[in-house]
């Protein structure tokens, strides 16, 4: 049993970056996770960790332990989580990460109402633009739309966003109003660079089931969703957003959306003949876990909780 605690306080140490932080985690003192790591170097008769006043250091024996020992120790994790399950009411961590603006407009509303339904469950929110390994920031479950998914993860779409073309009444005062997407690179276009590989996304249609995007003029460019959403309302352009960002701002007058079908139909007949209506494309969102996790107590009822909360229309 003692060496037990001693591979949990090591490998919460590591994954943590202080032996404090591990105690709080195992919910013991910093003085008895350091006790546990001590006996286990004297047990193993190495030392594993180099202990400074500012961070911790893996050893080359303790860098060699860790690899091993790590998935013991989520492995007895989840056991003893699953049990729990068994007895109906799930316990434990839940560590959820997801994209900051889907995290901070959709998510996070609807964590409350779960974590007062699980009162035994620990929920933690990690937003996160950047890739998130499952298994090195120990996370049970990422929420990520389509461009942000990745082989060795299983991927359940859990809503289709629908996405909305808006600008500043001021400024499409000014520039006018695109009626077509093809008119998009006569104007201002805020464009959002993806921070996990530093893409430019496109701003996707669908024409007679056909995929397309448009040619584009950027002048502002962003990692970062809300920061598009400000420079559209100040007036330096169109924008492409989702509907939890974009909704709330068109329906107090700050920004006015665009490619609407009722805009389509008044435009003129001979427009109507030449091109065909193009329709915004959605941007799908999933949850993502690890294969072997497909099954537990936790993930699947966050999932089931996750389907049944959100808006309607998000559903196709």
């Amino acid at each position: 049993m003692d060496t037990l605690k001693g591979v949990e306080s090591f490998v919460k140490a590591v994954e943590e970056g202080s032996i404090a932080a591990a105690g709080r985690r195992l919910g013991i003192s910093a003085a008895a996770a350091s006790q546990n790591i001590a006996r286990l170097e004297r047990q193993l008769g190495t030392r594993l960790l180099v202990r400074t006043t500012r961070r911790l250091a893996l050893t080359e024996s303790g860098q060699l332990y860790f690899q091993r020992v790590q998935s013991i120790v989520r492995e007895l994790e989840q056991a003893q989580a699953d049990i729990a399950d068994l007895g109906g009411e799930p316990q434990g961590r839940l560590r959820i990460a997801c994209s900051a603006a889907f995290g901070r407009n959709v998510l996070a509303p609807l964590l409350p109402a779960f974590a007062r339904r699980y009162p035994r469950l620990m929920i933690e929110l990690v937003l996160a633009d950047h890739y998130v390994d499952h298994i090195a920031e120990d996370i049970d479950l990422s929420i990520r739309f389509a461009q942000q998914l990745e082989a060795g993860l299983v991927a359940r779409r859990i809503a289709r966003v629908p996405m909305r073309f808006c600008a500043a009444p001021s400024y499409l005062a000014q520039h006018g109003v695109p009626q077509d997407p093809d008119e998009l690179h006569r104007h201002h276009c805020l464009l959002f660079r993806s921070p996990m590989d530093g893409r430019l996304l496109g701003w996707g249609f669908l024409r007679e089931g056909v995929r397309f995007e448009p040619r584009l003029n950027p002048v502002m460019i962003s990692n970062d969703i809300d920061s598009l959403a400000r420079f559209a309302v100040d007036g330096a352009g169109v924008a492409r957003i989702g509907a939890f960002i974009a909704d709330p701002l068109i329906e107090q007058g700050l920004l006015q959306p665009l490619f609407l079908p009722q805009e389509k139909k008044s435009l003129r007949r001979a427009q109507r003949a030449q091109t065909a209506q193009a329709d915004i494309e959605p941007l799908d969102f999933y949850a993502c876990y690890q294969d072997r996790q497909v099954a537990q107590g936790k993930q699947r009822l966050f999932l089931d909780y996750l389907e049944q909360n959100m808006p309607s229309a998000w559903r196709a």
